[in-house]
């Protein structure tokens, strides 16, 4: 959509603005560009959204008086990316939500000057976005749930779940800038534990049942799914995939979980894209992202479906119980 750009707040009213009067600025609230990877109607957009939305409200912002938000869809499609970063910008917004630095790093490459705020912000410091987390020195800044550590934990915990595993599986998402440290850290971890790692590599969505089958043909006895933005968009079909191979699998976030995965132990993300309205607020106020440091999420989540163990004909410790979050029935 070229002629007309429609600006809508998930979960509240559509509003419409001729893209003329956004890239010139005329008698409009700031804009928020926002460029989501996923299609329009995803659930992890709405999900998103709603936490992002919820937060403006609380800092006592009003959508469409005191700012309005400029969504892209990449559906799925790396490819797409810089041409629909262009589009945003060619509307003049005062601000780029990037979800994550799959996004953050399009953006980057298309502006120095329109502050970057990334939720979700993997390597903030080796992705080249920033010179450090405390003085990040750029357009860029956000909040970076990597937790070092955390990849070693998952794979404490299938171990717990499968104490006798001697193959664990690794889902690989080699195209995400955080799966590279996960990766490595699983793979220094295995050594202690006395476990072999089967790696089976994802470009895309299209790899996932391939990958669940090389798991199953190598009898692999649990499976680790890494923290990327491809996989979780893709909770679902890596659910349904474990399932039909009647793999447990260990993931990073609740949203495997809640979608049919096993277990998950990492950061709420949904707090991460409500944090992110902190930056927002402090960028309109007057800020700049050069002096906003990076921030990192330190609590932790353990959420364990009772109903895909029971369907794996899996006992969780009650002792594991006692320390879920949640335990979804």
């Amino acid at each position: 959509m070229r002629r007309r750009e429609f600006i809508t707040l998930l979960g509240g009213a559509a509003i419409t603005w001729p893209q003329e009067l956004l890239a010139e600025g005329r008698n409009r609230p700031p804009v928020v560009a926002w460029l989501w990877f996923g299609s329009p109607g995803g659930r992890l957009p709405e999900r998103y959204g709603k936490a992002f939305a919820q937060g403006m409200r609380e800092r006592g912002y009003t959508h469409g008086q005191d700012f309005i938000l400029a969504y892209r869809y990449a559906e799925g499609r790396a490819d797409r990316m810089p041409g629909l970063v262009a589009e945003l910008l060619e509307l003049g917004p005062d601000i780029f939500v990037a979800p994550t630095t799959f996004q953050g790093i399009a953006a980057r490459k298309a502006t120095t000057t329109v502050p970057i705020v990334i939720p979700v912000f993997a390597d903030p410091v080796g992705s080249g976005l920033v010179v450090s987390e405390a003085r990040p020195g750029g357009n860029v800044t956000g909040i970076a749930p990597y937790v070092k550590g955390l990849p070693a934990k998952q794979l404490e915990l299938a171990k717990e779940i499968v104490p006798d595993a001697k193959r664990i599986g690794l889902l690989d998402d080699v195209t995400d800038p955080k799966s590279g440290p996960q990766r490595k850290e699983i793979e220094a971890a295995a050594q202690s534990l006395n476990v072999a790692i089967v790696t089976a590599e994802a470009r895309t969505t299209d790899d996932i049942w391939p990958a669940f089958q090389t798991f199953a043909t190598e009898h692999t006895d649990v499976v680790i799914v890494e923290q990327s933005n491809m996989l979780i968009s893709a909770s679902i079909q890596i659910a349904e995939a474990a399932a039909t191979k009647k793999l447990p699998a260990v993931y990073g976030y609740r949203e495997h979980v809640e979608a049919g995965g096993l277990i998950s132990y990492g950061i709420d993300l949904n707090g991460c894209f409500h944090r992110a309205t902190y930056y927002v607020d402090r960028i309109l106020k007057g800020a700049k992202p050069a002096d906003l440091p990076v921030e990192f999420p330190t609590r932790l989540e353990l959420v364990i479906n009772i109903k895909v163990a029971k369907s794996l004909r899996l006992e969780i410790a009650p002792t594991l119980l006692a320390r879920a979050d949640e335990v979804i029935e």
